[in-house]
């Protein structure tokens, strides 16, 4: 098929070409979402700011006949969430190319990753379906990349939210979450009292850069929580005794290393627990991927390629996380993706 003219593509963005000439530049595959710095809080002016929400990031596009979801690894996770598949036909005859979040809510309405992992694990749709009335799942978009035959992401973030909102996304698995112009302080202080784990910090002049860590994103946390690699376990004792009882964690080094960060043996089902052995076992090795000793001489050292996230009430001088809790394992991340410099003071109360 013959490309459409420059006048031909001028009359499409009028909307004057008739339909039957009409030739429309599908939605991209594989985009990278854009990624947030984590960093202080912003001046109100020139940011917006919304919810920091405890899920998997997932692109959606939709291109008038087809639905996928891809997490921000590239991962295909379609069949994982059955019910955000309904989100294409809602679009009608829009095609488009959606950034956002997937969420699994807890009994409080919050945002709970632990919950969400009940559902991360699953590729068969049949199996995902069955989940559905036990654990929903919700897609919250919040960025609009592509549009019909317009690719977005050149546009400044102003610009590219009137064109989300235009869509007026209300589904019963897919919203558009709010986003507050100008409103840092109060924003903060919502997702603080509300339980929220932070907030994200926009430029409203702002393109779209995909894969790309910018400093017109910034994250602001307001729990101690981290990615880090799996480079080994420890064996449990009592209850857990034959099994796994901890995790040891380590964040990579330039030289490809790992820096030893501690271990966490709570915050575990039993069903986890079963999960991460299984997963674990064929990646066992009989070299350290950790730069030092690990003070454990039962310790079982694997390939690291597994990311968790871990939530910790500090960290001592020496880098070492104190009282660790595993939330769940980073499907959607690489080790690559574990940010060495990411820990950052948290924000006053």
């Amino acid at each position: 098929m013959s490309q459409p003219s420059r006048s031909q593509r001028a009359q499409m963005r009028r909307g004057t070409l008739p339909a039957m000439t009409q030739a429309r530049l599908p939605p991209p595959n594989r985009l990278r979402p854009m990624l947030a710095t984590a960093g202080p809080l912003p001046p109100d002016d020139g940011y917006t700011f919304e919810a920091k929400w405890d899920g998997v990031r997932a692109l959606a596009r939709w291109d008038g006949s087809a639905f996928q979801l891809h997490t921000r690894n590239g991962r295909e996770a379609t069949a994982a969430y059955t019910e955000v598949a309904a989100l294409g036909p809602a679009l009608g005859t829009h095609q488009a190319v959606l950034d956002g979040e997937v969420v699994a809510l807890d009994e409080r309405g919050l945002p709970s990753f632990q919950r969400l992992q009940g559902r991360m694990h699953v590729a068969d749709g049949r199996a995902a379906a069955r989940l559905v009335d036990g654990c929903p799942v919700t897609y919250l978009a919040f960025d609009l990349l592509h549009l019909d035959d317009r690719s977005l992401l050149a546009e400044p973030w102003h610009v590219r939210r009137g064109e989300l909102e235009a869509l007026a996304l209300a589904g019963p698995s897919w919203a558009t979450p709010p986003s507050f112009e100008g409103e840092g302080r109060a924003t903060l202080g919502a997702m603080r009292a509300s339980g929220m784990e932070g907030l994200v910090a926009k430029r409203v002049d702002s393109p779209y850069l995909p894969g790309v860590r910018s400093k017109a994103w910034i994250k602001v946390v307001l729990t101690a929580r981290h990615e880090f690699v799996v480079g080994g376990w420890l064996p449990g004792e009592g209850r857990r005794a034959g099994g796994l009882g901890a995790l040891l964690l380590g964040v990579p080094e330039p030289d490809g290393t790992l820096r030893f960060v501690g271990a966490v043996g709570t915050g575990f089902t039993d069903a986890e627990l079963r999960r991460l052995e299984a997963a674990l076992a064929p990646t066992v090795v009989t070299h350290s991927p950790f730069n030092e000793p690990v003070p454990r001489r039962d310790a079982v050292f694997v390939r690291p390629t597994l990311v968790v996230d871990v939530e910790y009430r500090e960290k001592t001088s020496a880098g070492i996380l104190r009282h660790p809790s595993y939330k769940g394992t980073r499907v959607d991340k690489e080790p690559s993706d574990v940010n060495t410099g990411a820990w950052v003071e948290l924000p006053e109360p």
